[in-house]
């Protein structure tokens, strides 16, 4: 059997409290003048830009959090290296706790105009998913732990599903003006996206219940369990060396209500409406990864617990019967809608209101998705110089508040970083840094 390392998963989950490295450019995807960033997630803003052209040099992006771990960052802070996650970090189990991981790394990309009405761009990023979605707290802590509990417990997981995908793209993006009738303005935009995949592990269970005995150390379980692995992908040491192809695409719109009386006299260097709408859907599109290798467990069984060792997969070779095949397996991109509503309050202060919806289900197996948001950014903007605070509500009941900066070609900020530093119970985190060459209009 091709070596799946599951313990991977659980490593994943264990380190994802610690990503204080983490991003999405909450805050400044929205700025007239974020310039390619402004075309992740939505490309119609490739056209009527406030740039002229925008190189990005290098940018990084991860966003991490769970509805498991809490986290106070003032704890972390003061204990200089020695706060230990397992022992020190508030817990939340339940029967459906979820992790995600979301790691994007934007490379070499451009955009300019082509004609007064229409622009073109190029997006190159390298990014990475991790989904466990609907996983009983109270099994994964005590496989943390070793199954180390003088307690009986039960658990009842349903619809268990878990995505591990890495994969790059090129994008070419085309926007063009649709509409500029005096206060009506609507622009369109796509992007057409070439994939390759590194691979994936995926993990997926209808139906999972059990309980544990402490006295006699056994584990009985009902259900199944079915896990792959891409060919040749090494979970351990994720490369980009054997690649699958595949095709995604991005398609969005914005309109502008432009209500001003001076519309003759400003220029494209001048932002002219007074009400901004934008809507787009985002990674459309999937990979087929062939000579996958598909393992599936019967778990109507009991388990010693006490051989339990830190290594999942043994155990469940040990204890449980199996079957494996070997399949043409695809994975989803993690397709969305975003939704955008930004108001020029006056002058250079403006007000946005942003939505971020996945399109698929947590309970989609093989596939990512991201997790939802609502996010109110006010903002002040200016052709070198823009500051915004964004406060969100994410999906699990989280509240994060931030900040970020952009100055010239440097933009550096985070979505969460106000109230990671206040609350007692962080679960969500996320930090963005970018480098790149606007020439403004």
């Amino acid at each position: 059997m091709k070596k799946l390392n599951l313990n991977l998963l659980v490593l994943l989950i264990l380190t994802i409290p610690n990503l204080v490295k983490a991003q999405s450019y909450v805050g400044h995807s929205v700025d007239n003048y974020s310039g390619v960033h402004g075309l992740i997630s939505n490309p119609s803003n490739v056209v009527d830009s406030r740039v002229k052209t925008d190189v990005n040099l290098f940018s990084a992006s991860v966003f991490g959090g769970s509805d498991y771990f809490g986290i106070n960052v003032g704890d972390v802070i003061k204990s200089d290296g020695g706060f230990d996650f397992e022992a020190d970090a508030e817990k939340f189990p339940s029967n459906a706790n979820n992790f995600f991981l979301n790691a994007d790394i934007l490379g070499p990309s451009f955009m300019f105009n082509l004609t007064p009405k229409s622009s073109i761009g190029m997006v190159s990023r390298v990014r990475a998913f991790f989904n466990i979605n609907n996983i009983s707290g109270e099994l994964y802590e005590n496989l943390a732990d070793n199954f180390d509990t003088d307690e009986d417990f039960i658990f009842d997981s349903q619809n268990l599903t878990g995505t591990i995908h890495a994969w790059a793209e090129v994008g070419l993006v085309y926007g063009r003006v649709l509409m500029d009738k005096e206060q009506n303005f609507l622009k369109g935009g796509v992007t057409l996206k070439y994939l390759q995949g590194a691979g994936g592990v995926f993990i997926n269970s209808p139906s999972f219940t059990g309980n544990y005995n402490a006295t006699n150390e056994t584990l009985t379980t009902t259900g199944s369990l079915q896990y792959g692995i891409s060919q040749d992908f090494d979970n351990d040491d994720i490369e980009f060396n054997n690649l699958t192809s595949g095709f995604g695409a991005d398609i969005g719109f914005t309109y502008e209500f432009r209500p001003r009386t001076d519309l003759d006299s400003l220029t494209k260097k001048h932002n002219k409406y007074k009400l901004k709408i934008g809507a787009s859907i985002t990674d459309i599109g999937s990979i087929n990864y062939k000579e996958s290798v598909v393992t599936t467990y019967d778990l109507n069984a009991t388990a010693d617990a006490s051989d339990y060792d830190e290594d999942t997969e043994d155990f469940l070779d040990d204890n449980y019967t199996s079957t494996e095949e070997t399949i043409a397996q695809k994975i989803n991109l993690p397709t969305a809608f975003h939704f955008l509503a930004d108001y020029n309050i006056k002058n250079k202060l403006f007000v946005s209101l942003q939505t971020n919806l996945s399109l698929v289900k947590k309970n989609t197996a093989s596939g990512n998705n991201i997790i939802n948001s609502v996010t109110i950014a006010p903002r002040l903007e200016t052709k070198w110089f823009s500051i915004y605070s964004p406060v969100s509500f994410r999906q699990y009941g989280d509240f994060a508040w931030g900040g970020g900066i952009r100055l010239g070609p440097l933009m550096v900020g985070s979505g969460s970083i106000l109230s990671n530093l206040l609350s007692d119970t962080t679960k969500t985190t996320d930090v963005y840094l970018g480098l790149k060459i606007p020439i403004y209009q």
